[in-house]
């Protein structure tokens, strides 16, 4: 049974930083890319990160270059969002995403996803 959990969200200051973390089973790990999106009320959800299978790239949206960094560890089959600076239009619920292939900037291209981890920046 594939399972893709997110943890580590909750309510920070602006400025603040935090780790996202997301373990996965029931399928192979280290040859699917993961990604992270967020979906704020009333908006679509939309891209934040990717890495590639092997870990070896890293792909950023914009808005938080710089200031998010995409890990994984394919030994424990978990992939980290490590926030820092970050501002209240972060807020939103996070998502965590495995993709088969595609560009790992759109949502289509994830199969497995997550019920995602609330992350709320106060101002």
């Amino acid at each position: 049974q594939v399972q893709v959990v997110e943890s580590g969200g909750g309510l920070v200051q602006a400025g603040g930083s935090l780790r996202l973390s997301c373990a996965a089973s029931g399928f192979t790990f280290s040859i699917y890319a993961m990604g992270w999106f967020r979906q704020a009320p009333g908006s679509e959800r939309e891209f934040v990160a990717a890495i590639t299978a092997s870990g070896g790239r890293q792909y950023y949206a914009d808005s938080v270059k710089g200031r998010f960094t995409i890990s994984r560890d394919n030994d424990k089959k978990r992939v980290y969002l490590q926030m820092n600076s970050l501002k209240p239009e972060d807020t939103a619920v996070y998502y965590c995403a495995a993709s088969p292939g595609g560009s790992y900037y759109y949502a289509d291209s994830y199969k497995y996803w997550g019920q995602g981890t609330q992350v709320t920046v106060s101002s």
